[in-house]
């Protein structure tokens, strides 16, 4: 269906689409669990803060990320010093871009599911001498998975097509930073109407199966 040309950019966005939802189902379970256990000052700012990706546009996503890891950025510029680490045109960049955009999604579902977990059940765990880490892993997480499986989901779907902020810390550049969205893009630009079809199904297909099954875990009683 595809030769290795076509096929790049299909590796690509999988390996940046699978560690970016690694990266955000780590860090979103840890503040979701912490958003829906514990009442602190600035709670709902953090919570606006933290969902800003889903409603900003990808260009000021992508300033935002280039002011922070780019090569005068605070963090960036450290890195290139000390590290001589850049992640600017970078595939590791697309990760960090594909990761911000897609935790959202993760944090969202599984807060959800945190908040429907009784606390009568952590509770008698406790009493029974569990530590916290335990009455989390051994409690807490089993009766939540469904809901963190389902913002895993989701954050993949949305990793897939991720389009904006990519482009600008990550660029266009084939076969090192060329995701499956922006060889659509090119494609169309330069009127491979097949190619640009099959890569459209490609996508589609994959990210409807995603919503579907989220959907169906999301359905599904604890």
């Amino acid at each position: 269906m595809f030769n290795a040309v076509e096929l790049s950019p299909l590796l690509l966005t999988l390996k940046v689409a699978g560690l970016a939802t690694c990266t955000a189902i780590v860090a979103g379970t840890a503040l979701a669990y912490a958003l829906s256990r514990y009442a602190f000052p600035g709670r709902d700012w953090l919570d606006a803060f933290l969902t800003l990706p889903l409603v900003l546009p990808p260009t000021v996503l992508g300033y935002y990320i280039i002011v922070v890891v780019g090569r005068n950025g605070f963090i960036g510029r450290w890195l290139e010093h000390y590290l001589g680490i850049s992640l600017m045109f970078t595939w590791q960049g697309a990760v960090i871009a594909a990761s911000i955009v897609s935790l959202p999604m993760v944090i969202k579902s599984a807060r959800a599911a945190f908040e429907g977990v009784s606390p009568d059940f952590e509770n008698a765990a406790r009493t029974l001498g569990q530590s916290e880490t335990s009455v989390f892993f051994r409690v807490t997480l089993p009766l939540a998975w469904r809901g963190i499986l389902a913002g895993a989901m989701l954050a993949f779907a949305r990793a897939m097509g991720e389009f904006g902020a990519t482009l600008m810390i990550a660029g266009d550049l084939p076969g090192r930073t060329q995701t499956l969205s922006l060889a659509i893009y090119d494609a169309v630009q330069a009127g491979h109407d097949t190619l640009s079809m099959q890569l459209v199904i490609f996508t589609s297909a994959i990210c409807m199966a995603m919503l579907v099954f989220s959907g169906k875990l999301l359905r599904t009683e604890y």
